[in-house]
């Protein structure tokens, strides 16, 4: 069973600029903030609170105590296997939730620790400074820890952690095919992950930043080719891909060790480690597709093994699509791109 697990922010902005962070990360999804209840007051916000205060949902106690209608936790520094004997010891009498600061070592204790308490009630939030580290944290012994105290100013840093918290999602519609036209050699990119995707997987290319086709990976084999369920067929160089930042990069410049988002087809988002990426001379079509007022095109090769996936979850091979069909992609308004990063004010057209 996969924990509900939460990203928690620490805000590192001044108080001027408090009340608008604050809005924009529980834009983003985010729950619990690390920040003294009164600075909500006044706010219409859900947003809950973890303090010292016994006015915040979740209080930081020097003690075992009870607050009525709260939880209750402590803080711990581990420097050694005494102190993660402590949170053991100060779990069982009674802590909903303990906060981890780890220093040099980090994964081995932290892997201890969430060994000691899995069968415990007690919740264990870990303190990360980077979103690496907060990738770190969530993939511990697989299932991680229940939620990571994440101190930022930056928004973009927000949004990167939620992906390798598992939450970030896109609002996947129909695209509605207008147009297929074979267009002569070009080079691809072949997209091979460090991680095995699954059926509804695949990658979000396009060639307009703000129009993405779900384009799907390679784990359906047939008579002629072995499933490579490690690979995503993305399409030609040119064409963009979302990197776990928000940014964007174009298929040629993904590398050994580049990242990239890998989405299901009911949006949900989870980084992957590109291992290797393979850009090869093959015969190409182009697909034209809209949906609402947005008209998005992508370049892939021409082949069977290249699927897109329909609004009912089955997959279609480009080579057998058709005008009038539906597929799922992402669509916005547009929005200027400087170097990969998203300018709102920046007037563009991209046909």
């Amino acid at each position: 069973m996969t924990k509900n697990r939460e990203l928690i922010i620490t805000p590192k902005v001044s108080r001027d600029h408090l009340t608008k962070f604050l809005i924009e990360v529980e834009k983003e999804g985010i729950k619990i903030v690390n920040v003294d209840p009164l600075t909500l007051k006044g706010m219409k916000t859900k947003l809950a609170t973890i303090y010292t205060s016994q006015n915040a949902d979740y209080v930081i106690v020097d003690k075992v105590i009870q607050v009525s209608g709260r939880k209750i936790g402590m803080r711990f520094k581990v420097l050694s296997n005494a102190d993660i004997e402590k949170i053991l010891q100060f779990s069982k009498a009674g802590l909903d939730f303990v906060v981890v600061e780890v220093k040099d070592w980090k994964v081995i204790p932290l892997e201890n620790i969430i060994a000691k308490l899995h069968k415990i009630h007690t919740k264990i939030f870990a303190i990360a400074n980077s979103p690496e580290e907060v990738r770190k944290m969530f993939s511990i012994l697989e299932v991680g820890v229940d939620g990571v105290m994440f101190s930022t100013s930056s928004l973009n840093e927000v949004k990167e952690a939620l992906v390798y918290l598992g939450t970030k999602s896109f609002d996947l519609k129909p695209a509605k095919i207008l147009e297929i036209k074979e267009v002569g050699n070009g080079e691809r990119v072949c997209v091979d992950t460090s991680s095995m995707l699954g059926r509804g997987e695949g990658m979000l290319i396009g060639s307009r930043s703000n129009f993405l086709f779900l384009v799907h990976n390679e784990s359906v084999g047939s008579s002629f080719t072995s499933p490579r369920p490690f690979r995503v067929n993305a399409g030609a160089v040119h064409c963009y891909a979302l990197s776990p930042d928000g940014t964007t990069k174009y298929l040629s410049e993904l590398e050994t060790g580049s990242e990239v988002l890998v989405t299901d087809s009911h949006g949900r988002s989870r980084r992957a480690t590109v291992g290797r990426s393979k850009i090869e001379s093959r015969p190409m079509l182009m697909i034209k597709a809209q949906i609402d007022d947005e008209v998005g095109g992508i370049i892939a090769q021409n082949a069977e093994t290249i699927r897109f996936v329909r609004p009912n979850g089955h997959l279609v091979s480009v080579t057998h699509l058709k005008r009038g069909d539906t597929v799922l992609a992402y669509a916005k308004s547009a929005t200027g791109r400087h170097f990969g990063m998203e300018v709102d004010d920046e007037y563009i057209i991209e046909k």
